[in-house]
This record gives structure tokens, C-alpha cells and sequence, in this order.
């Protein structure tokens, strides 16, 4: 297995279309979080011609919903959510410049369509690693819907936060291709 690619964020279209299906991947930077209550905010506001609360270009949203912080700590654990949830917002996010996305599981084929036109990218954390993830975390700011508590819009400040490639910017899917190594 090939050492992991170092990302510093911003996510440029540049960077997104160069990942492959299967890299994995330390980011660091600035992401932002939102789940699917927050997506709803996002995109309802788009439709009345809001704009979103975070300039979301070139960025990436963790579909995350962190336990509280212990004391002298920026966040709890920190594991992702199930990335379906937000498919129905998704590809309207992505028309508005949104670069990446970090979950776990499945996206729509409407998600990886809009992947493909704007060049963005799917990245999967891996579920049950929560505590070990939010280590990567080192700061946890609120910046919108504060009243949806821990599935509101934040900033986060991350170094070396691990994930891997899932589905890439042509579309190719690593949930399929590495199954194929194992089918005769």
C-alpha cells in the first residue's frame, strides 16, 4: 500500500480531479460540517435566493455529529454519519463550488452525476473510529443553526485527518472496484 497523500485544504478543482478511487488521504485545513437537518436549512435558503452561511467553494463538508468536548479538549468523538442522509441536498450544495464530502456508505447516482460535472470528490472515514478521528481535530467553531447542537454548521481545523478516496471525480467508485479483486 502506497503512502497517503497529504492534502492542504483548499480543496481546488485541481487537486479534486487528481485523487483516484482508493487513495487514502490526511487532510488538513479548514472543513465544515452539516448533516441533513443543516442541508435542509442550506438548500431551503438557496431556493429563496439566500446565500449559503459559509462560502462552501473549493471546500469540503464532514457529515458528522460530534459527541460533546471533555474538558481541555475541541471536540468529542467525531465519527461520520450516513452519507444517504444527505443526498437529496447534495448536488445543489455541490453547484454552489462545494469540492469534497467525508461520510460513510453509499452516495445516489444524482450525488456522483454532480460530482462529475463540478469535479468534486467523496471521501469515506471509517466508522468506529471516532475517538482516533477526533484527535485530527483541532478546533470547533459553530457558525450556523446553533439549535440543531451537535449536527450544526461548524468550522473545523483539522491536521492530518484520515480518509480514503470513495467515489472520485469521473464517477469511479471504490466501494466497486475493490470488491472486484475478490469476485472470480
Amino acid at each position: 500500500m502506497s503512502e497517503p497523500i497529504r492534502i492542504t485544504l483548499p480543496l481546488t478543482e485541481e487537486k479534486a480531479r487528481s485523487l483516484q478511487a482508493g487513495d487514502s488521504v490526511l487532510i488538513s485545513g479548514v472543513i465544515y460540517t452539516g448533516r441533513d437537518a443543516a442541508h435542509k436549512r442550506m438548500v431551503e435558503g438557496l431556493d429563496r435566493g439566500e446565500t449559503l452561511p459559509t462560502d462552501l467553494t473549493d471546500q469540503i463538508i464532514y457529515y458528522v455529529g460530534p459527541a460533546p468536548a471533555k474538558p481541555g479538549q475541541p471536540i468529542g468523538s467525531a465519527g461520520p454519519t450516513t452519507s444517504g442522509r444527505m443526498d437529496a441536498y447534495a448536488p445543489k450544495i455541490i453547484e454552489q463550488g462545494l469540492r469534497g464530502m467525508i461520510g460513510k456508505g453509499y452516495r445516489s447516482a444524482e450525488v456522483v452525476e454532480a460530482m462529475k460535472k463540478h469535479g468534486a470528490v467523496y471521501f469515506v472515514a471509517i466508522g468506529g473510529a471516532a475517538a482516533l478521528i477526533a484527535k485530527s481535530i483541532k478546533s470547533y467553531e459553530v457558525l450556523a443553526y446553533e439549535d440543531l447542537g451537535s449536527e450544526a454548521h461548524a468550522r473545523l481545523i483539522v491536521e492530518d485527518f484520515p480518509a480514503i478516496v470513495a467515489i472520485d471525480s469521473e464517477g469511479r467508485n471504490f466501494y466497486e472496484v475493490g470488491q472486484q479483486q475478490y469476485k472470480r
